[in-house]
């Protein structure tokens, strides 16, 4: 089967212009490892012919955070329409799609599960080229479709569900510097605006209780609470991994002292805004340190630091990182904010640049839910 995938990919990258740089290559990108149902079709020289995406917002607000069994259930219901939608806008029927990309992890399973099984019976009953996509290679690759982004680069990836530094060698080949010890730069935004009792922002691009953070901190002084910086002790310091999780439990902490007013929304915004400078400082110190290691892993001075992931759009963690790149003579690169979280252009990005590879999946691939990005090649060379 996949013997027969490389065939399907010389026939796509020949067709037409006859170089794997070819701009009328059209893919579909599937998303659904969390809680966004979305797809895409993408051309081969970065045209976006038409995405959709659709939240849970309003299903998971209440219950503080997300629930893997409603997101599973929306992501059923949602999936095909979704796609149906995304060729529709794109005026175009899978017999125009040149191959279908899928998320395959890491992420929940209910919702991996889904968007597999929906891309590979199209792919297969359709007789398209399958390839699976590493969701954090994804939001790594985004933006060479955005900039003039070469190999290698430095990439702090920021979201959610991960947090992470990682030296760019090329598709497919990532080197780990440094990830969490506990929780996500994302997940401790959302769990201090839970904490603040913040209502989430209900919007197409960038919502949720991260965003609606943000947007309060702007209200606030960052400088009537003092938090800890996280891993600023002598024998983590050094270290490029992150930790947040001590600066959450910190937030509450202060909220169960009565240390602030909950009822009033001044105290919210300052402790908020302390909040989010503490995390963007500790996020550029890790990140600093991830940069250095990456000049040796690389054996290169990198030029280009890349910044994706949900927390990317965060202005004040672009503005805080654009600092850093500076002192280091690099050049900050961040996807527009619409691409930094969940969607399906990513995906169909992701899906081009592994295409024009050669790297395809047969169609019995499974989701992989814990699934380490510096894993991806040495994957690749078991399976050749």
């Amino acid at each position: 089967m996949i013997r027969a995938g490389y065939r399907q990919v010389r026939h796509v990258l020949r067709r037409g212009k006859s170089s794997c740089s070819d701009a009328s290559m059209r893919v579909l990108g599937i998303e659904s490892s969390c809680d966004d149902t979305a797809a895409a079709v993408v051309t081969g020289d970065g045209r976006i012919l038409s995405e959709t995406n659709r939240h849970q917002y309003s299903v998971h607000e209440a219950h503080g955070g997300i629930v893997p069994g409603l997101a599973a259930d929306q992501h059923l219901r949602n999936i095909p329409e979704v796609v149906r939608d995304t060729l529709a806008h794109a005026n175009l029927t899978i017999h125009d799609i040149d191959a279908i990309a899928v998320t395959r992890g890491p992420g929940m399973p209910g919702g991996l599960t889904v968007g597999l099984a929906a891309a590979k019976t199209l792919a297969c009953v359709h007789n398209k080229p399958l390839i699976g996509v590493h969701h954090m290679e994804a939001h790594a690759l985004m933006a060479r479709m955005t900039h003039t982004v070469n190999f290698p680069f430095v990439c702090l990836l920021a979201s959610g569900g991960h947090t992470l530094t990682v030296a760019v060698h090329g598709v497919n080949e990532h080197t780990l510097i440094g990830s969490t010890r506990d929780d996500s730069v994302g997940e401790a935004f959302d769990k201090v605006a839970r904490e603040l009792n913040i209502p989430w922002i209900n919007a197409q691009h960038g919502g949720g209780p991260g965003a609606a953070l943000e947007a309060l901190a702007l209200e606030g002084d960052a400088a009537r609470f003092a938090m800890p910086v996280p891993m600023d002790k002598t024998d983590s310091a050094r270290s490029p991994d992150f930790s947040f999780s001590g600066l959450k439990t910190h937030v509450r902490r202060l909220r169960e002292a009565a240390g602030f007013n909950i009822q009033d929304r001044q105290d919210r915004a300052d402790v908020a805004a302390a909040f989010q400078t503490t995390a963007v400082r500790h996020l550029a110190k890790k990140t600093a340190l991830a940069i250095v290691r990456a000049r040796d892993i690389l054996g290169t001075q990198p030029q280009t630091l890349v910044v994706s992931g949900g927390v990317a759009c965060n202005q004040a963690v672009r503005a805080g990182l654009e600092e850093l790149a500076m002192q280091h003579k690099m050049a900050l690169v961040c996807p527009p904010p619409q691409l930094c979280t969940d969607n399906g252009v990513m995906i169909a990005w992701a899906g081009i640049e592994r295409l024009r590879c050669g790297l395809l999946d047969p169609y019995s691939i499974d989701f992989i839910q814990r699934w380490p990005l510096d894993q991806l090649k040495h994957m690749r060379d078991r399976s050749e």
